[in-house]
C-alpha cells in the first residue's frame, strides 16, 4: 500500500449504459470523500479489452495501484488477472459479479480481496412479482435478457421463473449488449419473424431499463403497427436510477422498474476500511433491491 494517498482503478463494462455511468459516478463521490485518488476505465463492452486494460493496470511500471475494482464485461471474472494484481500488492474486488475464485485468493493473499453485488435473484423475483401484479391470471410476456454468457442474466431469469405466474407464459429474447440499441434490434429482428403476429403479448420485461426503452422504439416503429403492439403495452425494466429509470415510470414510459444500488460505492467504501483502518471485509456482500413502485401498486396503476 501506498504511504500516501490511496490510488485504485476502476474498471467498467461500458460507457453506454447508464447504471455503469452512476456506478463511475457513485465510485468518484465516494473516492473523492474519502480521499482516494480513482482512475476509471470503460471496456466497450469487450472482456479482451477489458482484460488489455487490467493487465497494463497492474504491470505497468512503477507503484501499482492499492485496490482494483472490476465489473467484469465476461463471466470468468479474470481470476489469473486477480492472482497476478493481489501479488503485486493490489486489493482485488468484484462487482455485480460471481467469483468462485475469491476464497483460495482471500487464503492466500496478504491482500484484500473480496465481492460485492447487487442480488440479481432477488432482482429477478422482484420481476416476477411484479408480472404477478400485472397479471395475475396470466398471459405471455415477452423477457428480454442482457447479453449470452453473463451470470447476472442468468440469476435475473432464474428468480424471475420463480415469482412469475403459473398460467404466465414467457417468451424470452436476448440482446447483445445492455444499451437502448441493443434492445431495439433484439425486438425489431423478433417482430419481423412471421410468428411474432401470432403471438398475444400482455407486457414487456427486460432485464434492465435501457433495453426496455429500446423495445419500447422497437414496437413503436410504423412498419410493426399492423401487429398490434404499441405504447400501451405494460413495459417493466431494471436500474432504475433517479434520472433515467424512475424519472420514465413517473412520466408514463415505463410501467415499473426495480431499483439497484451503485455497488462501486459500496466496494470504495470497504476498500479503504480495509486497507486504511485493517477491517476485514466479507468474501461477499449483497446489496439489495427494490421495486418501484411498489409492487401492489402495478394493478391499481395498470386499471387506470
Amino acid at each position: 500500500m501506498s504511504a500516501n494517498k490511496l490510488r485504485f482503478v476502476l474498471s467498467l463494462i461500458t460507457r453506454e449504459n447508464d447504471y455503469q455511468r452512476e456506478q463511475a459516478s457513485a465510485a468518484s463521490a465516494a473516492a473523492e470523500r474519502l480521499g482516494v485518488e480513482l482512475q476509471v476505465l470503460f471496456a466497450d463492452n469487450d472482456s479482451i479489452q477489458q482484460s488489455t486494460q487490467l493487465l497494463n493496470v497492474i504491470q505497468a511500471g512503477g507503484t501499482p495501484p492499492d485496490a482494483v475494482l472490476v465489473e467484469p464485461a465476461g463471466r470468468t471474472g479474470f481470476p489469473r488477472i486477480a492472482a497476478a494484481a493481489v501479488a503485486g500488492g493490489s486489493a482485488w474486488v468484484i462487482l455485480n459479479s460471481e467469483a468462485d475464485y475469491l476464497k483460495n485468493l482471500r487464503l492466500t493473499s496478504n491482500v484484500p480481496a473480496f465481492c460485492v453485488s447487487v442480488d440479481n435473484q432477488e432482482i429477478g423475483r422482484i420481476q416476477g412479482r411484479q408480472l404477478s401484479g400485472l397479471l395475475p391470471a396470466g398471459g405471455c410476456a415477452i423477457y428480454l435478457q442482457g447479453p449470452s454468457g453473463s451470470p447476472v442474466v442468468e440469476q435475473r431469469t432464474a428468480g424471475m421463473l420463480e415469482t412469475k405466474p403459473p398460467a404466465l407464459t414467457v417468451k424470452m429474447l436476448k440482446s447483445a449488449d445492455w444499451t437502448e440499441e441493443g434492445g431495439n434490434h433484439a425486438v425489431s429482428s423478433w417482430l419481423r419473424l412471421s410468428t411474432a403476429k401470432n403471438d398475444k403479448i400482455d407486457a414487456v420485461q427486460a432485464q434492465n431499463d435501457l433495453l426496455a426503452m429500446g423495445a419500447k422504439k422497437a414496437m413503436n416503429h410504423s412498419s410493426f403497427q399492423d401487429l398490434g403492439i404499441g405504447s400501451r403495452l405494460p413495459l417493466l425494466g431494471v436500474d432504475g436510477l433517479e434520472r433515467t429509470g424512475r424519472s420514465w415510470v413517473r412520466h408514463g414510459h415505463l410501467t415499473a422498474t426495480v431499483v439497484v444500488p451503485p455497488t462501486a460505492a459500496h466496494a470504495v467504501e470497504t476498500a479503504v476500511a480495509a486497507l486504511r483502518d485493517g477491517v476485514s471485509p466479507p468474501e461477499r456482500t449483497l446489496v439489495t433491491p427494490h421495486p418501484f413502485p411498489e409492487s401492489p401498486m402495478l394493478a391499481a396503476r395498470q386499471e387506470r
